[in-house]
This record gives structure tokens, C-alpha cells and sequence, in this order.
């Protein structure tokens, strides 16, 4: 998808598709419901909401301009926190907006029914489905078909028309509100307004818990961040204009309802008796037959506009989810005729039908969707945040911290309120997690590793500054072991520490000193050619290998790089499993010539199992290794000779699955039938400047190097480097979630 299809919305098209998102569709479903709770006083409910929305805005407007990408508050949690906490995040957005758009969906189909019912009275003794419920639902799936096929075809538009048209109903709803304060009596209009607020701050409290979706639909404008033009400057100013707009039409109008709109008895009782059509009848009674109609068409075009930006908006959320793995993969590809995420739109107008029809009325997951706004929005304070500390700002920042409290105060009034909301939202998010875990882990994992390797960026904004740990003990290899240690790490904000250990025996010794000084001093001189900035780290100890371990865990590495030249010789693998064992990091052994420079690599071969052990550490390898010159892979799998064609074509799909998660530049993958795959490996690898693969797994997943890469590295000469990942995968989120938490303090240096 080239740019020119990416950034095709401008300020107009973005506070459009806010606009329609927002206005209309909440307040017209919604202010029955408030004045039912609050009496006059959701007037100021819906003001109250509206500061709290202003103070989001500010946290928004501060983290789009900083990640100007697609997928609003999802992205945001990716670039900050860490993948699984973004797909937490994502998921519950997603399905917030769904189910936001759901409700659109079934208020238009409803606003529809009433008005044909009204304008046709004979109809519903006609045709019984018309009234029944089930031409509502017929309507809603129509409605979110017709919207998915227009995004499917084209990159922008179909909402802006029904945006337009309903702002200008309701200037004319608050038009004729203003001429019949005026000709009326406004002392008897104000008189409406007493008591203000007779159900005290507990009923003000109620209407704005059940009101605050009525303000969601500016974070559909961040969503879409990676589709609009100069997006530093036009999403924050689109995300103030749309909510100022929306404040600037429901405050007046909510004025005209509950005065010139009220009857004799006030707004509490009209609200409470007919909460639903509460909007209709107050136009009805100062605009007459006009202003209901009126109402019905702000209603149809309002639930048809806030439909399509939901859908909009949800579809990017899922195709950014599907681009980092935390969806399927295909859901993230793109049709390349229209230039739009096809298959994301329609899992997601998919999804849509699917609520509506197996639910109907949705009014306990409408009660949900706000309470996961809620949380979501608290979730973006928190990470704005984040965000500056991480900057190097250490100033706790009043608007946002105000912002999350007010959020999360909200959050959990209305749980406790509307119980089922709090239900529905943690069956989406235990289903959610048991996806994650079964099916989608290894990929986002992989996927993950890749964009930290690649970005430099990324793992600042995280807050993470991981170390690689190298030991040097032979001068002949220091150089390659410091030049691989400079590729592994993470680019900018990734450290390389150099650990030369002297045996306390060999003290005093002039020659041992010597050597040690000059493995450094080749060392350090390699790592600057790289700008690696390496430390460097003497030590004496009786145990050279217990010392590495030591290290590796007193400095929390994240992975520890031994150089073994002389791999084949015996005790190395004892010692190797030894120092695995005693460690909490990923291990990379490298086996290489002297004056061996990684960066010469441009034919990898990479054999395969079956197993993904090692998949997020070799991808975060290859990765790092595309960032100046992409090489071609190949990876190779070897199969006995007498596997039947069924089992030949499942391997096959595995490890083209594999190859196309980890490998981020051209790439083959081979199929072998042999009986001697050590010879077939081997021989392979004479055509091939690099041989990376990963070592075997021996309990509690811990690595070890194996009999079959110590045959293979008996019978090449090719460099080789071995990957031990420690980790499993089922521990492997909530070792991502706390290493998210541990960062929490840490700034930048």
C-alpha cells in the first residue's frame, strides 16, 4: 500500500469521521436515559463528561503526535508498554467498537421502524415482522453490510454525506428550539429547570456513567492516524474540533429539551415515563409534526454516520492487531485493486452481524462498551504518562493523571451500576487471552522481536535498555564475538558488556594481564566501528564459568554471547549446559574464525524442526540483521525418506508459516527426504556464509547444545551460531507484562 493510499484524510476528513462517530447517535438514545437518572441536572452530566473528555483529548493529541501510526490507543500500548498489554488493549477496543457500531446499527433500524410505522399505521397488521423485531434486525444487518462493502471498495467516504446532513438537522432542531424560547414565555422555559437536581449528585453521577459513550468516537480519529496527512498537526486539532463540535450542538439542545421541550410537568417525569422516544416528543411539542420528523431523519442519519465511523475505525484497530501478529495474518493484508485492509473490514462487519443476531438487543454490551471506553481511555492517561517519563520528563503531569482518576472513577461506578457490563467485559477479555496463548503467542512474539530489532525507536519508547553480555577469552576471537553482540542488540538503547575473567590462580602474571588488555582493547575497537558503545568489565574468579553466571544474573542480562572456537572438544558441552543452567537469559553461541565479521553473512542457512522453541530469539536475530543488508535465507527442513505425502505437505505449510513470521527480507524454504540429515545440513552449508540454528530443549526448557549441531558443527567449517531461548512460551506473558511494570520508573538515560 503506497503512501499516497496511506495518508488520503485531511483535517476535514478527520474531525468528519469524529464528528459522525460522536454526534447524534448518543444523545438522541441516551438523553431519555439521563434525564430519567439526573432530572435537569444531565445537562451538567453531559458537561462534566465532556471536561472529561477534553482532558483525554490532551493525552490523545500528546501520543498521536509522537506515534503517528494507525490503531490509536492499541498502538499506543505497543510502543509503550509492551506486545501483550497491547493485545489486551486492542482487543477490548476492538470489541468495544463493535459493539458500539452494533448499537448504531439496531438505533437505525429502530428509528426506522418507528417512522415507517408512524407514516404507514396499516403496515404493521400487514406484515407482523415489520413490528416484531424482526424487521429491526434485518435493517441492522443491512445497514452494517452496506457499510462494509463501501470501506471494502474505497479507502474514505459514505459516511460524510450522512455526516453533513445531520448537523444540519440539528442546527435546525436547536433553530426552531431558539425561535420558540423566544416567542414563548422564557421565565415559564426556565422555570422547567427546578429542581435542578433532584436526585442529588448520586443521580448526576448515574446519567454520566450512562452517557460517556455518547463522547466516544474522537479516539476513532487516532485509530486511523497512519491514513491521515500531516498527522502530527492535523490529529490533535481534528480530535478537539470534533468533540468541541458535539459539545457545541448537545448542551444547547439538552437547554431547548428540558425547557421550551418540557411538558407542564416537567423533564424527570416525560423521561421517565418515555425515556426511548423522550427527544421526539420535546421536538414534537415546539416544532409540532416537523420537529418529530426532524428527529426520526437526525436519527437515521446520526445511528448511519456514527455506524460507518465505528466500523472504520474498528477495521484499522484489527488491521494494526493483525500486522503485529495479534490477530491472524490475514486479516492484515490488503486488496491490492482499492488499497484497503479488505479482509479486516469484513471480520469486523462479520463480527457485528454476528452480535446482532445471536443478541438483539445489546443494551448489557452497550453498557459494556462504555465501561471499556472507560478503562481504555484511563489506560491512554496512564501511558501518556509513560511516554514522557520515558522522554526523560519526570514531572508528573496534571491533565493526565486527573484524566485516568476521573476515568477509572467512572470506570467503577458503572460496573458496579450496570453489573452485566462488568460480566460481558470479562468474558471478551478471558476470551481474548485464551486465544492469545493457544493460537496467536508465537507469532506476536516473533513478530514483536523483529520490530524491536528493527526499530530503534520502539524499545526507547518502552522504557527498556536491554544488555547483551559477551566474555572474552581468546584474543583470537574477540573481534567476530563483539561484532555478532553489536548486531544482537538492540539498536540505540540495546548495551554491550565485555567480561574478561581472570583466574585467581594465574595471579600475579604478567601474560595473563596482557592478554586480557589487548582482548579489550580488540574488543572495544570492534564495538566502535559499530557504535555500540561497549562497557567493559574485569573481574577475578577461581571459576571462570560460575563467574559468567554470576555476572549474567547480578547485571539481569537479557542475553549472554559465548565465543567457543573449539566447540567439538569435550567438556565444552558439560560446562555450556552448566552455565545455561545457572542463568535467567537467552544464550547465543558463536562458533567462527578469527577476523569473521557477521555483517559479511549474505547466504544463511537456517534448518528447522518442528518445535518453535527458538523462534522469538532467531527472528530477533535475522532481524537484526536486515537492518543494514538484507541476506537470503533459506530454510531448510529434513524429513526420513519414508514420510508419506500427507505429513511431506503439513511440514511443508509449517515451515513456510515459520519462515514468513521470522524472516523479514527474501527467503526460500527446502524441503529434504533424507536419511543422514547431518550430511545433507553439512553439505548445504558449504554453499552458505552462516549457519544459524537453534539448540535442543532438555527439560524445563532449558537448552542445550545437542548431538545433532555438535555433528554438524563437527563436519563444517562455516560460522555457526547456536540460539538457546530459556523461556517457554506459556510463561512467556507474564514475563511481558512484569517486564512492562519493572520499566514503569525507569526513564531514558
Amino acid at each position: 500500500m503506497s503512501e499516497g493510499h496511506q495518508r488520503h484524510l485531511g483535517l476535514y476528513g478527520a474531525t468528519a469521521l469524529g464528528v459522525g462517530a460522536i454526534v447524534g447517535g448518543g444523545i438522541l438514545a441516551l438523553a431519555g436515559v439521563a434525564f430519567a437518572a439526573a432530572g435537569p441536572a444531565a445537562i451538567a452530566a453531559f458537561a462534566l463528561n465532556g471536561g472529561i473528555a477534553f482532558l483525554t483529548v490532551a493525552s490523545f493529541a500528546r501520543l498521536a503526535r509522537r506515534f503517528p501510526e494507525s490503531g490509536g490507543t492499541y498502538t499506543y500500548a505497543k510502543r509503550v508498554l509492551s506486545i501483550e498489554v497491547a493485545f489486551v488493549v486492542g482487543w477490548v477496543v476492538w470489541f468495544a467498537s463493535i459493539v458500539a457500531g452494533v448499537l448504531y446499527a439496531l438505533g437505525f433500524a429502530a428509528f426506522s421502524v418507528e417512522g415507517l410505522l408512524r407514516l404507514l399505521p396499516s403496515l404493521a397488521a400487514s406484515w407482523t415482522w415489520v413490528g416484531d423485531g424482526r424487521g429491526e434486525l434485518i435493517l441492522a444487518l443491512a445497514a452494517i453490510a452496506a457499510y462494509s462493502w463501501i470501506l471494502v471498495e474505497r479507502t474514505a467516504g459514505g459516511g460524510n454525506a450522512a455526516t453533513v446532513g445531520k448537523v444540519v438537522v440539528f442546527v435546525v432542531l436547536l433553530a426552531g428550539g431558539a425561535w420558540a424560547w423566544l416567542a414563548g414565555a422564557p421565565a415559564e422555559a426556565l422555570r422547567r429547570l427546578s429542581p435542578f437536581t433532584p436526585a442529588g449528585s448520586l443521580g448526576v453521577l448515574q446519567a454520566m456513567g450512562y452517557t460517556f459513550i455518547a463522547l466516544q468516537g474522537f479516539d476513532l480519529i487516532a485509530a486511523v492516524g497512519g491514513e491521515v496527512r500531516d498527522p502530527r498537526r492535523t490529529l490533535p486539532r481534528a480530535m478537539y474540533l470534533s468533540l468541541g463540535i458535539a459539545l457545541v450542538i448537545y448542551i444547547p439542545l439538552l437547554i431547548v429539551i428540558a425547557t421550551v421541550g418540557a411538558p407542564p410537568g416537567g423533564i424527570l417525569a416525560a423521561a421517565e415515563a418515555n425515556p426511548e422516544g423522550l427527544v421526539a416528543e420535546a421536538a414534537e411539542r415546539y416544532m409540532g409534526v416537523a420537529g418529530y420528523w426532524l428527529v426520526i431523519g437526525a436519527g437515521l442519519l446520526s445511528m448511519l454516520s456514527a455506524l460507518h465511523a465505528n466500523l472504520f475505525g474498528a477495521s484499522r484497530v484489527a488491521f494494526a492487531m493483525a500486522r503485529d501478529r495479534t490477530l491472524p495474518r490475514r486479516v492484515g493484508e490488503m486488496r491490492g485493486r482499492t488499497g484497503t485492509p479488505a479482509i479486516a473490514v469484513v471480520a469486523t462487519g462479520a463480527m457485528m452481524g454476528v452480535i446482532a443476531l445471536a443478541v438483539g438487543n445489546v443494551a448489557a454490551a452497550g453498557a459494556a462498551s462504555s465501561l471499556i471506553f472507560l478503562v481504555s481511555f484511563a489506560m491512554v492517561h496512564c501511558t501518556a504518562v509513560l511516554a514522557r517519563r520515558r522522554a526523560g520528563d519526570l514531572r508528573l503531569p496534571l491533565v493526565p493523571v486527573l484524566g485516568a482518576v476521573l476515568c477509572l472513577g467512572l470506570a467503577v461506578f458503572q460496573a458496579v451500576a450496570v453489573p452485566e457490563a462488568g460480566r460481558v467485559a470479562v468474558l471478551w477479555l478471558g476470551i481474548g487471552v485464551a486465544l492469545y496463548l493457544t493460537a496467536l503467542a508465537p507469532g506476536a512474539r516473533q513478530a514483536d522481536a523483529s520490530a524491536e530489532a528493527r526499530d530503534p525507536d520502539l524499545a526507547r519508547s518502552r522504557g527498556r535498555s536491554p544488555l547483551v553480555l559477551a566474555p572474552i577469552g581468546n584474543p583470537a576471537s574477540a573481534a567476530g564475538l563483539t561484532d555478532v553482540a553489536a548486531t544482537v542488540r538492540t539498536p540505540n538503547v540495546g548495551r554491550v558488556l565485555l567480561l574478561s575473567v581472570l583466574r585467581r590462580e594465574a595471579l600475579p602474571d604478567d601474560d595473563a594481564i596482557r592478554d586480557a588488555k589487548d582482548i579489550l582493547a580488540e574488543s572495544v575497537g570492534r564495538s566502535l566501528e559499530t557504535a555500540a558503545r561497549p562497557e567493559t568489565l574485569f573481574t577475578i574468579a577461581t571459576d571462570v564459568w560460575g563467574e559468567i553466571a554470576r555476572v549474567a544474573n547480578s547485571h539481569r542480562c537479557e542475553t549472554v554471547l559465548v565465543g567457543l572456537p573449539l566447540i567439538t572438544k569435550p567438556g565444552v558441552e558439560a560446562r555450556l549446559e552448566g552455565l545455561i543452567s545457572n542463568i535467567d537469559a537467552d544464550v547465543v553461541i558463536v562458533r567462527a574464525p578469527p577476523g569473521w565479521r557477521i555483517s559479511e553473512a549474505t547466504r544463511i542457512l537456517v534448518p528447522v524442526r518442528g518445535r518453535r522453541g527458538h523462534s522469538h530469539l532467531r527472528a530477533r536475530l535475522l532481524a537484526s540483521l536486515s537492518r543494514s543488508r538484507a541476506p537470503t535465507l533459506t530454510f531448510v527442513r529434513t524429513l526420513p525418506t519414508g514420510v508419506t505425502p500427507e505429513t511431506r505437505r503439513r511440514v511443508r505449510r509449517a515451515v513456510n508459516q515459520l519462515a514468513r513470521d521470522e524472516a523479514t527480507g527474501p527467503y526460500h524454504v527446502e524441503l529434504e527426504l533424507v536419511d543422514d540429515p547431518v550430511a545433507c545440513i553439512a553439505h548445504r552449508a558449504e554453499a552458505h556464509d552462516l549457519v544459524v540454528m537453534g539448540m535442543e530443549n532438555r527439560g524445563r526448557e532449558r537448552p542445550s547444545i545437542g548431538p545433532l549441531a555438535l555433528a554438524i558443527a563437527r563436519r563444517t567449517e562455516v560460522p555457526l551460531i547456536l540460539l538457546g531461548r530459556r523461556a517457554d512460551a506459556g510463561s512467556f506473558a507474564a514475563r511481558g507484562i512484569a517486564q512492562a511494570v519493572s520499566t514503569i520508573q525507569r526513564p531514558i538515560r
